[in-house]
């Protein structure tokens, strides 16, 4: 930690860790300090499981790219973390790797990563959290030879899917993708990987989602928080939905008719919604009660917003009498008083 150090030094260090009993070896706040330059690396008869390096400073300006990422791209470990240190490329491996968990989170990578790399064959866990990728399609393409790949994080970066012309071929073996705090739209459900099984769209521009859409049928868990929904999304395109979070999007009355569409769903998180408490709302809130407890959070976190006298009233204390919603029984009442009316008024 807190480290100084010039190029050759730092690789001997690595080169003497590499063939040392250590399996697990941290590197935290090192500043390169002299030119980088081509080295021999040699990988043979290691312990070593997993190499984490954060905030990483490299002094030089000027250098060959290859002659610095080739020493990690081909290392002979797990598991290894390069975080939070501007890095801008990383080389495919040379030969199949044994890598089974990368994390490049918090650098400057961008859509050139891995394109038509076939070596990360074992790769299961991919971090690419807050870089800077924009294309989703290349992402998808990214993948597409990742053989093993299960869980991808593309958390907070630039991502949007403005070609949908474009097919995307994502990795068949990813079941969990986090897409979070993007900047996608409803179009990203054209380029989804058909057998996900866990899907993060929190913090998009989501405001609906398509009818004609593919159908997931392993998706067991979508998040649309934080988008710009405006009902509850139906069921047809998730046949196996058991989870999903709708929290603070845009959603004055929620579709009535949401369980029955969606009978395979245990949990619907839909707090903190800007409701408007009317007749249509009531349907809803006798679904509640008869969904047996699969609303989250319920009642404190569902309150009314609108209409403002009733703003602040929980959901559960909001009720209106059968004849202000049903309109045909409000007219029949109107219409049979006023022929009473008539006829007393006659009889008089």
């Amino acid at each position: 930690t807190n480290v100084s150090v010039d190029w050759d030094f730092l690789i001997k260090i690595f080169q003497t860790v590499w063939h040392s009993s250590i399996e697990y070896f941290n590197v935290n706040s090192v500043t390169q300090l002299s030119a980088i330059k081509g080295y021999y690396f040699d990988y043979s008869g290691t312990s070593m499981k997993a190499l984490t390096m954060k905030k990483v400073l490299i002094t030089d300006l000027y250098f060959t790219q290859d002659d610095l990422y080739k020493i990690f791209a081909d290392m002979n470990i797990a598991a290894l973390t390069i975080a939070e240190s501007e890095m801008i490329h990383m080389l495919c491996p040379s030969s199949d790797s044994p890598f089974r968990y990368l994390n490049f989170s918090k650098n400057d990578l961008t859509d050139l990563l891995f394109q038509k790399c076939d070596k990360l064959i074992k790769l299961e866990t991919l971090n690419l959290q807050k870089n800077k990728f924009e294309s989703l399609s290349k992402v998808s393409f990214m993948t597409s030879r990742m053989k093993s790949l299960k869980y991808l994080d593309m958390s907070n970066n630039l991502l949007s899917h403005d070609a949908p012309d474009v097919q995307c071929q994502w990795s068949k073996s990813l079941s969990e993708l986090d897409l979070s705090s993007n900047q996608l739209t409803e179009s990203v459900f054209e380029c989804v990987p058909v057998n996900i099984k866990k899907l993060d769209l929190q913090n998009n521009q989501i405001t609906s989602v398509p009818r004609g859409m593919a159908e997931l049928k392993s998706l067991k868990e979508l998040n649309l928080a934080s988008n710009r929904l405006a009902d509850l999304p139906g069921c047809g395109g998730f046949t196996s939905l058991e989870f999903l979070n709708i929290e603070m999007n845009l959603i004055l009355t929620p579709s009535a008719d949401f369980f029955q569409s969606c009978p395979r769903v245990r949990e619907l998180q839909a707090r903190h919604n800007p409701f408007k408490c009317s007749c249509e709302l009531q349907d809803f809130i006798r679904l509640e009660r008869q969904s047996g407890g699969k609303l989250f959070g319920w009642p404190s976190a569902y309150v009314c917003e609108y209409p403002e006298d009733l703003r602040g009233t929980q959901l559960k204390d909001f009720h209106l009498t059968e004849l202000a919603c049903n309109t045909t029984l409000l007219l029949v009442t109107a219409l049979l008083l006023t022929l009473v009316l008539v006829a007393v008024v006659a009889f008089l």
